[in-house]
């Protein structure tokens, strides 16, 4: 554990609905130094009904006249550019946790690549993000005879995340970026190899006012992977890594 880390600080549950909640089968699994190769801690595993939970959560997010589905582009991208302002002020803690989960150097003394490069590629890319969310704009055409010929760009639904161990904030920003900054509602899986880091970012994403709903985390292995992709109100997925996960 880092000397700068508070372990009481570590969140392990899922984060549904912007509650951190126990897993329902009361299953868990090792989170592992690999520097080291002790155990961390133990996470939460989420099973069938915990995943159901999240995208129920998520669908009534999406509802039209939900909180959610009321705020604007503009909204949209200040509750990003917030996300990213907590994550540049969490920034130490976010570099030391990816390195104690992921085993990569923190970087944080500047000397060559470490977590401290994808924690700024990950604000940056919110921050990316966020100046879309009150640009998005559809076309008109012109079409024969007495018509009016127009496109609308609108959020599709309830998206499913699956994102690998490697790079476990950058993942996660890439996928939720483009996401909510479109207006779409969010289950997220965390590699069970790197949960830690995903977890922290879900307390910001509360912290930062994100409605209810908006943003669900999940942890476990490919089984839970498998869950989010058959899900049937789950319209699209965001997948990165091997069949295995």
């Amino acid at each position: 554990m880092s000397a700068h880390l508070d372990a009481k600080s570590i969140e392990t549950r899922l984060f549904i609905n912007n509650e951190f909640v126990d897993a329902t089968s009361g299953k868990s699994f090792a989170t592992v130094n690999p520097a080291t190769e002790e155990t961390i801690t133990e996470v939460g595993e989420a099973s069938q009904d915990d995943v159901d939970k999240a995208v129920k959560a998520a669908k009534a997010a999406f509802k039209i006249g939900s909180k959610w589905r009321s705020l604007s582009g503009a909204d949209r991208r200040d509750l990003l550019l917030k996300l990213a302002g907590l994550i540049e002020r969490d920034f130490n803690d976010l570099c030391e946790l990816e390195s104690l989960d992921n085993g990569k150097p923190t970087g944080l003394a500047g000397q060559g690549y470490g977590s401290v490069v994808d924690l700024t590629l990950t604000i940056k890319c919110l921050k990316y993000h966020a100046g879309h969310a009150d640009k998005i704009t559809g076309n008109t055409n012109t079409v024969d005879g007495d018509f009016l010929n127009l496109t609308l760009l609108e959020p599709i639904g309830v998206v499913g995340q699956i994102i690998p161990w490697n790079f476990p904030l950058l993942m996660a920003a890439w996928k939720l970026g483009p996401a909510l900054a479109a207006g779409c509602t969010v289950v997220i899986k965390a590699s069970e190899k790197t949960p830690l880091s995903i977890l922290h970012l879900a307390k910001l994403i509360k912290e930062a006012g994100f409605p209810p709903g908006v943003v669900n985390v999940l942890q476990g292995a490919g089984h839970v992977g498998e869950m989010i992709a058959r899900h049937m109100d789950i319209v699209k997925v965001a997948f990165t890594g091997s069949t295995a996960v």
